[in-house]
């Protein structure tokens, strides 16, 4: 089975699920105009160091982290919900080198170990059918872009989608929530300052394209309640795109894969442990499935 096909199967998998689930489901439990915000700010950090005397290669190096989450959402009015998430992250490591000539160890330029900005806004119209129309749009982007040695551009590459179709909510409660959509989507990927190898000038590189996404979200606590546990799948099958005209490869054709795991556990109110599991497959980037795990020990504080 080729790897879009596995795509398709976890999206089959999510989508059958939550009825199972049903009946559990409840509406929305947020009064017209009331808004339910939360937000939370973490930071973590890794550090080791060894002795001059140190028998072994070991070097030293220091590791940080700073985590932003936010959600704000509200019933507007009887007929209109809106849901807004909001993602940043930014970390770096420190490590030291030894130098070839002298021996002696020195603490080299610190590189990106995350980088993430994540904005969605979505909008539901509950007219009480089987399910819901909607509306979303998402930027996606990160702090620091240092894939250009001549420049360093922030605020880049953008992502931007924006979607219409339907969505249901499978489950709607205080600490359990499972929703899922489906719809078309229209996609811009603008990459700034880009240089040209042959002309030496540098121009803004814009990538449109469109097609069918499928998205569904799940929130549950586990173990009474002391973990938390978040889930995001994403698949996105383009129908075309603005590089069939300039590359006879059909990459862009692939369909695109994200899925986000998050298990959170508070040891106590300031202090968290965080395992986060990534999965990515996109086909214009490489033809294989992309895996990022991070574990981490860390202070938290909830700012609302």
């Amino acid at each position: 089975m080729d790897r879009a096909a596995l795509a398709w199967v976890a999206v089959a998998m999510f989508a059958v699920a939550p009825p199972l689930f049903a009946e559990q489901t409840g509406g929305d439990t947020t009064a017209v105009g009331d808004w339910s915000v939360a937000a939370d700010l973490n930071i973590t950090l890794t550090q080791n160091a060894y002795s001059d005397n140190w028998a072994g290669s070991e070097l030293g190096a220091i590791s940080w982290a700073l985590n932003h989450n936010a959600l704000a959402q509200s019933q507007l009015t009887d007929k209109l919900h809106t849901k807004n998430t909001l993602r940043l992250a930014f970390g770096q490591t420190h490590s030291q080198r030894v130098d070839e000539k002298d021996g002696t160890k020195y603490w080299d330029r610190p590189s990106k170990s995350t980088d993430i900005v994540d904005l969605e806004t979505v909008l539901r119209f509950t007219y009480g059918w089987f399910v819901d129309p909607f509306a979303a749009g998402r930027a996606e982007t990160q702090f620091l872009d240092e894939t250009d040695a001549g420049r360093k551009r922030y605020l880049n590459p953008v992502k931007l989608t924006e979607s219409v179709g339907i969505a249901r909510v499978f489950i709607k409660e205080d600490s359990r929530e499972w929703t899922a959509r489906l719809g078309t989507a229209f996609r811009q990927h603008i990459d700034r300052d880009v240089l040209d190898e042959v002309s030496q000038t540098r121009e803004t590189v814009t990538v449109n394209d469109g097609g069918v996404d499928f998205v569904t979200e799940f929130r549950t606590p586990l173990a009474d309640d002391r973990i938390t546990f978040t889930s995001r799948l994403q698949a996105y099958k383009a129908l075309f795109s603005s590089e069939d005209e300039d590359s006879p490869s059909e990459d862009w054709a692939a369909t695109d894969l994200e899925w986000q795991n998050t298990f959170t556990a508070s040891i106590t109110p300031y202090l968290m442990v965080n395992l986060y599991l990534e999965f990515l497959y996109d086909k214009e980037i490489v033809d294989d499935v992309r895996f990022k795990e991070t574990l981490s020990l860390g202070f938290t504080f909830k700012l609302i």
